[in-house]
């Protein structure tokens, strides 16, 4: 006698051929977005933002530079050459690309990873010197390192150039005091999210500097396989410029991750969290005007009720053992706050994981080696 499958049990090969049918789709919707004049932004930003973002690098290198409004002209200009021993910020930079062997694709050949880490070298100092307004940080190699490997050095070179005077301008300036503003809204958005997480970590003082390489780096130093890295920078790049603290705020899975990012954009907008944070406008958010995305486009997540109740259930089992000592003196608040550590730590792997691969990276919550 033949055993009956049962109903509603989807085979691997199904969940495949859908997966590819959906892929399909959304590769022609992006072509057809492109294809018409003037080119649909606004459909391009919501499939940058839908499940899989933007599916392949062949894709990425016609659709960041509409994002991020970038003419394509750009492939036709020859960079102008960087005099690199004169410049101010040539020896941090040189030693930063050194290090960052681990941002290259396994395999790659030395001879190849070599001339990609000087281009990658001559781009930043050819950024910093067109706008000498901005200042070198480390961790900007991580994000530059990832539009060189997509798009190559003249596209490349384009794009950084805008980023870094919209998105990422707050980083770049000579203090880090708009940086330090924008950690100051993940508090907030935790405390909207999980008020209990947000009332340990406080009493802990555990602060917000664990989040630091997270948010300056967009998760490039923390991310260990680069389609990941670079599924997240189509989000980043079709959304406000504080889209990656609402991603530093969220948990499990990964593609949930950039639908509750967003819906937490739409609950708690950035205008709604200022004063909480601090009492001036990001620099980043005041030149965002021609990025602007409208919080209608995005869809509100119909399991939040459902997994805030699962993660407050988590956390409050894992708190209870760590809790207990908080009220003691130094020694014993020290205790906890490595506890707490642990907890965000741990709160923050999760907000890197991927579906089904979680076990083929180890987060490096660390700043810069």
């Amino acid at each position: 006698m033949k055993k009956s499958r049962g109903v509603g049990v989807s085979s691997p090969v199904n969940g495949r051929q859908d997966w590819d049918h959906r892929r399909k789709r959304k590769t022609t919707e992006i072509t057809q977005a492109l294809s018409v004049s003037p080119v649909d932004v606004a459909a391009l930003r919501r499939m940058a933002i839908s499940e899989g973002g933007l599916l392949t690098d062949e894709i990425r290198r016609q659709v960041w530079p509409r994002l991020l409004n970038v003419p394509l002209h750009v492939f036709d200009q020859e960079p102008e050459t960087v005099e690199r021993e004169n410049n101010k910020d040539y020896n941090q930079v040189l030693l930063d690309v050194q290090r960052s062997l681990r941002r290259f694709p396994p395999g790659m050949p030395d001879e190849q990873r070599e001339v990609l880490q000087e281009e990658l070298i001559d781009i930043i100092l050819r950024v910093l010197k067109r706008n000498p307004q901005l200042h070198y940080y480390q961790g900007y190699h991580d994000i530059v390192v990832t539009f060189l490997l997509v798009l190559g050095e003249r596209l490349a070179t384009a794009l950084v150039e805008k980023l870094s005077t919209h998105h990422l301008r707050d980083f770049m300036d000579p203090t880090m005091d708009n940086t330090k503003h924008i950690l100051n809204y993940l508090m907030p958005i935790i405390e909207r999210v999980n008020p209990e997480v947000h009332d340990f970590m406080q009493q802990a003082e555990v602060g917000t500097v664990f989040a630091l390489s997270w948010l300056i780096t967009w998760f490039g130093h923390v991310l260990s396989d680069f389609r990941h890295v670079v599924r997240l920078y189509d989000f980043f790049l079709a959304c406000h410029p504080l889209m990656p603290i609402y991603f530093a705020a969220v948990d499990l899975p990964y593609e949930t991750l950039i639908s509750r990012a967003g819906d937490l954009f739409v609950q708690f907008p950035p205008s709604e969290l200022a004063k909480e944070a601090a009492s001036h406008e990001s620099m980043a958010t005041t030149t965002f005007k021609d990025f602007e995305l409208a919080s209608t486009q995005q869809r509100p997540d119909s399991v939040l009720s459902r997994r805030r109740r699962q993660k407050q259930h988590a956390l409050e089992s894992s708190a209870a053992s760590s809790v207990v000592t908080v009220a003691q003196p130094s020694a014993a608040r020290r205790f906890v706050r490595l506890a707490v550590m642990g907890l965000t730590v741990a709160l923050g792997a999760a907000a890197l994981a991927v579906v089904n691969t979680a076990l083929e990276w180890a987060p490096k919550l660390d700043l810069f080696p």
